[in-house]
């Protein structure tokens, strides 16, 4: 299934290595080093969330002997549990709400999703992802409400009128696309009713749901082995594996100068790129430009930790983040998938109220005054996970978040405001309700808020700090 170097359609070609700052030559365009490193930087931006992607789409649609693997491309994949710290495909992922899985392939037709009516209080969405991690539309009680209906997802290529009994048409940029369902889970007793949704949940093509011949075929795909999330830091491979992709992506208008910049160093749909073949100089001056990337993403975290840029302001649609690719890598990596700011919005901590980082040696407390718990329309929680790694922390009492369905449990204050304790050990049985298990090291806290009342979203409502105790 897996598609190697020598299936590539041509061979990089060099012309003889230069000494210092020469030109060097690739596909027939001369580039100097200080030019290709500039260009590896900007392509090693704008391809990383795409090539984490892959990564992840790969272990859940294609490789049949990853534990990950959730089914064939087009084939809906409901996944009856929430997540747990067995789940490492995805970092920082939700473990609020059971997930269903589909991965759409867009080519030879449009697919309808189906969704059942679902009772009001319940809330829904079914998120669009394209290829880019732009997240292109929405399904769920905010976007569309929870009537139930169908709703075509088209490709690129389709055109097409809305069909008879489509409620919308929504379209992704590129050829292969993600869906992600969540639903709502009140508490543990609640998962039969959630498992009775997802088996109403239908997804199909477009010529059966009208009840047509089926149309030719794609062509099937011989999919690339993707990098390991580390090796994704460090092989050159990165940018075969980018023009993988690129050919499941027409060209937006925007991004015409851009890849006429990126052909430079042979990156583009369908262009060979073999590292193997590349001079000492050249090799050299793309390594430097990918370390670039990752000084530019830590000048940005810095950002995210004293919360100059929000999540908020890195996911969402092409037009919103207006091709600022730092953001879209920024999203990738402290969260891939994470939902547009009107869907759900992410509140971090990563330092405390001193500005200093967080670690499961210290004692923490997050206090929420009377009145003041996060605004929202559906629910909200805080979500442990370790660093570097990013993923639900085990321990002793198998909780991995604090959310708004847990409310009858926790212990008030005084005056009605509440505390919760962050830190490794328990903090005594009396606070226990309120304990959110930290690791022994570092970590991080997601505040996840669905559906967000206007005042979280116009920035009147603030976090409270997290407070180190001791």
């Amino acid at each position: 299934m897996d598609i190697t170097k020598r299936n590539f359609t041509k061979s990089l070609v060099l012309a003889a290595g230069c000494a210092g700052l020469g030109p060097l030559r690739i596909n027939a365009a001369e580039v100097s080093e200080a030019e290709a490193r500039a260009i590896a930087k900007e392509a090693y931006i704008y391809g990383f969330p795409m090539i984490d992607s892959y990564r992840i789409q790969h272990a859940y649609f294609v490789d049949t002997k990853n534990p990950e693997y959730k089914g064939p491309w087009n084939h809906l994949a409901n996944i009856a549990r929430v997540y747990t710290p067995a789940d490492t495909a995805v970092q920082t992922p939700n473990s609020d709400t059971p997930y269903s899985m589909l991965g759409l392939d867009l080519r030879a037709e449009p697919i309808v999703l189906t969704v059942p009516p679902i009772e009001k209080d319940r809330y829904f969405s079914i998120q669009l992802i394209d290829a880019y991690t732009f997240n292109f539309d929405y399904i769920g009680s905010r976007a569309t409400g929870n009537d139930g209906g169908s709703f075509l997802i088209a490709g690129p290529q389709w055109k097409g009128e809305t069909p008879s009994g489509v409620k919308k048409v929504m379209r992704s940029e590129t050829e292969l696309a993600l869906a992600v369902y969540r639903t709502q889970l009140f508490n543990p007793d609640d998962l039969d009713n959630v498992k009775k949704i997802q088996d109403h949940y239908k997804a199909e093509p477009l010529s059966k749901f009208l009840g047509q011949p089926t149309p030719q075929a794609a062509p099937s795909i011989n999919f690339i082995e993707p990098l390991t999330a580390a090796d994704e830091k460090t092989s050159l491979d990165f940018f075969s594996i980018l023009n993988f992709i690129l050919q499941f992506c027409p060209t937006d208008p925007s991004e015409t100068e851009l890849m006429a910049r990126f052909s430079k160093i042979g990156i583009g749909a369908g262009k060979a790129f073999d590292p193997g073949k590349l001079s000492p100089e050249l090799k050299n001056a793309i390594e430097l430009g990918r370390a670039d990337a990752w000084a530019d993403l830590d000048a940005l975290r810095k950002r995210v930790d004293t919360g100059e840029v929000t999540s908020g302001d890195m996911f969402g649609t092409r037009s919103y983040l207006k091709n600022n690719y730092l953001y879209r890598m920024g999203a990738a990596v402290l969260g891939i998938y994470g939902n547009s700011k009107q869907e759900a919005m992410y509140p971090v901590y990563a330092i405390d109220s001193e500005g200093n980082k967080l670690d499961g040696a210290n004692k923490y407390t997050v206090r929420f005054a009377p009145g003041q718990l996060p605004p929202v329309n559906a629910f909200w929680s805080l979500t442990m996970y370790d660093l570097p790694q990013s993923l639900l922390v085990a321990n002793p009492i198998n909780r991995y978040l604090l959310n708004s369905p847990m409310l009858p449990q926790f212990v008030k204050d005084g005056d009605g405001g509440l505390t919760f304790y962050v830190q490794n050990q328990s903090p005594g049985k009396g606070k226990e309700p309120n304990w959110l298990p930290a690791p022994e090291g570092p970590f991080v806290i997601a505040m996840r808020l669905y559906w967000p009342k206007p005042e979280a979203l116009d920035g009147k409502w603030k976090q409270p700090p997290l407070t180190k105790t001791e």
